[in-house]
């Protein structure tokens, strides 16, 4: 049992380290994304073993994938490439086709954002995306990660009858450039 934690421990720390190259620094281990964010599963394969701090092969990748709570990655129909589904710093497409959102979505963060927040809106930051939530307590988790969790709802079926346009990644994260501060509403429990 205790094996099997470790082993979990360190297939979580690989998927972190997967999902810095897959969304922020391929050029860690030297490979590149295509356009829409792919790369080679056998060289992300190869470069991650070659960098020498994780051993894989396709066995444990696909596991990776398969298991990871958050649903980050996804492969092609092929399963020769594979891309982070959401989340980029980098400037990459992931094909994302405008959807019509709720009338109301999520975004949980930490107390100290709260003033930039109420003034400015929410910004992507250092993503490509605002990050959504479906569920108030899914906010509350995702704030929780940034100290005292406060939970904004966003009048979203509004927003988007205003014409801003709404993306729902593959691991079910809905995404937007911006939201203005006047379709934000701070919950207060």
């Amino acid at each position: 049992m205790h094996k099997r934690r470790n082993n979990q421990n360190g297939n979580n720390s690989l998927s972190r380290f997967i999902s810095l190259i897959l969304r922020h620094k391929p050029e860690v281990i030297g490979i590149c994304l295509d356009e829409h964010g792919w790369a080679s599963v056998q060289e992300l394969l190869d470069r991650i073993n070659a960098n020498g701090r994780y051993r894989i092969d396709h066995p444990l990748l696909e596991e990776i994938v398969r298991t990871d709570a958050k649903q980050r990655y996804s492969f092609d129909e092929s399963r020769e490439r594979i891309r982070a589904n959401q989340g980029h710093s980098i400037n990459v497409d992931v094909e994302l086709t405008p959807c019509d959102p709720p009338p109301f979505l999520w975004h949980g963060t930490g107390e100290k954002s709260c003033a930039a927040i109420k003034s400015e809106g929410l910004k992507p930051m250092s993503r490509l995306y605002v990050h959504l939530s479906r569920d108030y307590d899914t906010a509350v988790t995702v704030g929780a990660r940034h100290g005292i969790p406060i939970v904004f709802r966003v009048r979203s079926g509004e927003m988007a009858v205003d014409g801003y346009p709404f993306f729902l990644s593959d691991n079910a994260v809905w995404l937007t450039k911006h939201v203005p501060p006047n379709y934000l509403e701070m919950v207060k429990e």
